[in-house]
């Protein structure tokens, strides 16, 4: 079982590649910027690359004391000893997941709705990926966006009906965007391009952590 209290960790990386950055690059500048969970995203990448990266990442992760997630390769989440794995909305089923990790990993899902989340919480995820706020370079295939107004009412139906997992919004978020985010009563966000295609990624990384912890 696990013991790691998640709302400790407000912001979430998510590993992308770059004509700047490799994916481990990705994860250093987010780690040596204050940020201590990453999760390493590789879609469309051959599984042994996958397996590849995932090793280097989580002994980066390591040398931060940073958690380590891995979007939807289970098995490899377990061989490399991950603290957790992150699921899609087309991804394995968590039931399946967590039997297969023998509850030992943390399990984040994916979600667009409120339904989504109901689903999620029932079949015992751990946390929730909400979006997409907005627009994001770094996936291809965008489920309806949901804005300012359509997350403050999916928070709200949660509050209502007692859903108290964990909620990280996800989906183009920027640095101007916090103040109007901690308003709406998320636990946290988890970004990627916002830092990564910024003039200086390091310098983003800290802001992003101080703003957040203003």
């Amino acid at each position: 079982m696990h013991t790691i209290d998640l709302k400790q960790y407000p912001i979430q990386f998510i590993t992308h590649q770059t004509t700047n950055y490799t994916y481990e690059e990705s994860a250093e500048l987010a780690l040596k910027g204050g940020i201590r969970w990453i999760q390493l995203r590789m879609k469309e990448a051959p599984k042994e690359e996958v397996k590849e990266k995932a090793h280097r990442i989580k002994k980066l992760c390591e040398a931060y004391n940073a958690l380590f997630f891995i979007d939807d390769y289970v098995d490899i989440a377990i061989e490399v000893g991950a603290h957790g794995v992150h699921l899609g909305l087309s991804d394995m089923p968590i039931m399946q997941a967590k039997q297969l990790t023998d509850n030992r990993l943390l399990i984040g899902a994916t979600a667009n709705t409120f339904d989504h989340i109901v689903m999620h919480a029932n079949a015992g995820a751990d946390y929730i990926g909400l979006g997409p706020y907005r627009t994001t370079t770094t996936k291809k295939h965008l489920s309806p966006i949901l804005g300012l107004e359509g997350i403050t009412d999916i928070i709200n139906r949660c509050r209502n009906n007692k859903i108290s997992l964990p909620i990280y919004l996800i989906g183009g978020i920027q640095i101007n965007d916090i103040v109007d985010i901690k308003k709406m009563g998320v636990d946290g966000i988890a970004v990627s391009s916002a830092i990564l295609q910024s003039e200086n990624p390091l310098k983003t990384a800290e802001k992003f952590m101080v703003d957040y912890s203003k």
